[in-house]
């Protein structure tokens, strides 16, 4: 047994484990086994003498690779590293359709529900919700993976963690219906309409804060109508916002994000609303400001 084969031998010990991983990080079979395979080709050129833990080493590498197709799902490259190198001609290594029985125990292991909670996360939120929650990789691996500090990948696994809590009993909004009724939120915030505001709060809906935002006054409610009380008329300097692509509220004086308003919402309604301002943090969220669609209420002030 050569060399190669030997290396195929360890991967396939891995192949089930990465295509679980794979599969919750898309979505699809036929992705997941794509990205299975891609991480093949790229241990397949790697040398990994010096790696310990081999199975950790290809579950960051997988789960890379799933980050890259769901950021460019829409005009992903046939090839993402060029050249591949010729087939390995091993039981299992080379690419082969899954087992229906097998497939039908990977599918009923995540379930259709639990699929259209995680589609509503950006990819860097899945990737740190899936590796760490569903299969226990340490923050600090995956840091490296979505590019961004230890701490921040943490609060991206919180956020994901908290909108698939608050969407056990319900599918969540998609991005657009999400958009309308933080429009919504925002509008009825600034004209101090308190009725609007219980409209579109879930009964339970909950304002948590960080130490940060504690410190600046900020200040935790939990039921509609603290909630409301908390907003109404209180928004005239906050923005609209995408918050790392997901349409939330920001203060930003002069430009510079202070605090994001991270909202959660579940079935037509917002159920949870994060208050988030450690500096650290901020620094390493994607905020993009957006065109509001709603006019400023008359007689209150554009801040």
């Amino acid at each position: 047994m050569d060399e190669t084969e030997r290396l195929a031998e360890r991967f396939e010990g891995h192949r089930t484990h990465l295509r679980a991983v794979a599969y919750r990080m898309l979505g699809s079979l036929s992705e997941a086994e794509d990205a299975v395979q891609e991480s093949w080709f790229r241990l397949s050129r790697s040398d990994v003498s010096a790696v310990d833990n081999l199975g950790g080493w290809l579950t960051t590498v997988v789960g890379r690779v799933c980050l890259d197709m769901l950021r460019s799902r829409e005009s992903r490259r046939e090839d993402l590293l060029g050249e591949r190198p010729p087939p390995v001609h091993h039981a299992h290594a080379a690419r082969e359709a899954l087992d229906p029985e097998e497939e039908a125990v990977l599918v009923d292991s995540v379930g259709p529900a639990l699929l259209v909670v995680l589609d509503t996360l950006s990819p860097a939120e899945r990737l740190a919700f899936v590796l760490h929650d569903m299969f226990a990789v340490p923050f600090d691996d995956i840091a490296p993976v979505v590019g961004r500090s230890t701490i921040a990948t943490r609060q991206l696994a919180s956020r994901a963690r908290r909108r698939v809590q608050g969407a056990e009993a319900a599918p969540p909004a998609d991005r657009g219906r999400q958009r309308q009724i933080v429009d919504a939120f925002l509008a009825a915030s600034r004209g101090g309409r308190f009725d609007e505001l219980l409209a579109l709060l879930d009964p339970e809906a909950v304002v948590r804060v960080d130490s940060a935002a504690l410190a600046m006054g900020g200040s935790g409610a939990l039921g509609a109508q603290s909630v409301a009380k908390i907003f109404s008329g209180r928004a005239q300097v906050a923005r609209l916002a995408l918050v790392d692509g997901v349409p939330g509220l920001v203060w930003a004086p002069n430009g510079s994000v202070k605090v994001v308003f991270d909202f959660v919402v579940v079935d037509g309604r917002v159920t949870a609303i994060d208050m988030l301002a450690d500096p650290e943090q901020l620094a390493e969220l994607d905020v993009t400001m957006l065109e509001e669609r709603l006019p400023y209420p008359e007689g209150s002030p554009r801040g």
